[in-house]
């Protein structure tokens, strides 16, 4: 069960750092980011992290026996870095058709995106009753 664990950790580093890099780069002033390194990013590395972070959280949500109540509010605002991750999406998509990097937008996504992992961060490792 540690490597389980230790997956859905690792999954969830490469996940949140790419997210990250991905919005800081859309909400970047100046010259926009190239958008194949944009592409790439989000299609080879941060979906790809996430998908194996949902997986294997889910797999030790199963097998690791009780739930407690903290832990459906993480499943809670795991659905909204989902959330935060398509609209990542869709920003890229933007910014490949216009070539105009989504300065706004891509704050507000930052700020959410921060303080989703912070709360996940925080109920993980205080573990509320």
């Amino acid at each position: 069960m540690p490597w389980l664990k230790l997956l859905h950790l690792a999954a969830i580093v490469v996940w949140g750092g790419a997210l990250l890099y991905l919005v800081l780069a859309l909400a970047s002033r100046g010259e926009p980011p190239r958008r194949p390194l944009l592409r790439a990013l989000f299609t080879s590395v941060a979906t790809p992290a996430a998908l194996v972070a949902i997986g294997s959280g889910t797999a030790v949500f199963l097998f690791m026996g009780p739930h407690a109540g903290w832990l459906v509010v993480k499943l809670a605002l795991v659905a909204l870095l989902v959330l935060g991750h398509a609209l990542a999406g869709l920003l890229v998509l933007r910014v490949e058709r216009s070539g105009v990097a989504a300065v706004a937008a891509g704050r507000a996504l930052l700020a959410w995106t921060l303080l989703w992992l912070a709360a996940i961060t925080w109920l993980v490792l205080a573990k509320p009753a």
